[in-house]
């Protein structure tokens, strides 16, 4: 498992490149094994998402009978919930690298999405967070949650143009496949999950 300063060191790469500097691929370890060891960022996620896992069973208990609980089962489908939001991405972008002939650089994407979810899934974990603890501000932290998602917009565009070059509709299709599928399915599967706060 990659330890904090590896980590660190490549979030620090994939920083350079959301500015447009080429050095940050240095940062990155774009191997085989590179490739494999990105998946550690699932773990390295994990923290971040049993907060954000706390405010979505407080959410879903408020909207159950009183007396309602949850239990391991519960959490254990909010994970199988993330892996599949986590995979069904990255199976996508490499369909489309394959249609347009980018074969070549679908690992390096892969990397460099996988590194990119962990500060975006912390940030989440602190605005979740602020959502359980009884602050008010509900308005004031939807803007907050909306203004994440251009960031993680924004954040991919960058890197994916840094990746393929002056491209704007491939750049766009590789961004919609990594957050649009997932947007339309995560309610679809919460309810078949029975995770679904309705």
């Amino acid at each position: 498992m990659p330890s904090y300063a590896e980590v660190r060191f490549y979030v620090s790469g994939i920083w350079l490149l959301i500015k447009g500097d080429e050095q940050g691929f240095k940062q990155l370890d774009l191997s085989d094994r590179g490739l494999l060891r990105s998946f550690w960022a699932f773990v390295w996620c994990l923290p971040a998402m049993f907060v954000t896992w706390a405010w979505w069973r407080m959410m879903f208990l408020q909207a159950m009978p009183p007396g309602t609980k949850t239990g391991g089962l519960f959490f254990f489908r909010l994970g199988m919930l993330e892996a599949i939001d986590w995979i069904l991405p990255l199976i996508l972008v490499g369909i489309v690298c394959a249609l347009f002939g980018l074969g070549q650089k679908f690992p390096t994407m892969v990397i460099v999405v996988n590194w990119l979810s962990v500060p975006f899934a912390y940030a989440y974990a602190v605005l979740a967070a602020a959502f359980i603890l009884p602050i008010g501000m509900t308005g004031f932290l939807a803007l907050l949650h909306l203004s994440l998602l251009i960031a993680v917009v924004v954040a991919l565009t960058r890197v994916m143009r840094m990746l393929c070059g002056p491209q704007p509709l491939l750049v766009t299709a590789l961004v919609m496949v990594l957050i649009v599928p997932d947007m339309l399915l995560s309610e679809v599967l919460q309810r078949f999950l029975g995770v679904y706060p309705s």
